[in-house]
């Protein structure tokens, strides 16, 4: 039985990552907090959560809630 970890299956946009969007804002408590739990989750090999995370990270910043701007 092979327990190697897979790696991550690649989304549509290309992102791997829930950088900062904004260079000269810093990312606000949510956008912080999805991060790291994206970062968890990958440390995890848990794909799905990682995937739910940028989903709601995506949909957080394209809300009015984000002080820090919606993402390019």
């Amino acid at each position: 039985m092979n327990t190697e970890p897979t790696s991550p299956p690649h989304d549509d946009t290309g992102e791997r990552s829930a950088a900062p969007h904004s260079p000269t804002k810093p990312p606000c408590r949510p956008c912080q907090e999805l991060a790291l739990a994206e970062a968890v989750a990958n440390a995890e090999y848990d794909w799905s959560r990682a995937t739910d995370c940028r989903v709601l990270l995506k949909r957080h910043r394209e809300s009015g809630e984000c002080v820090a701007g919606q993402s390019a």
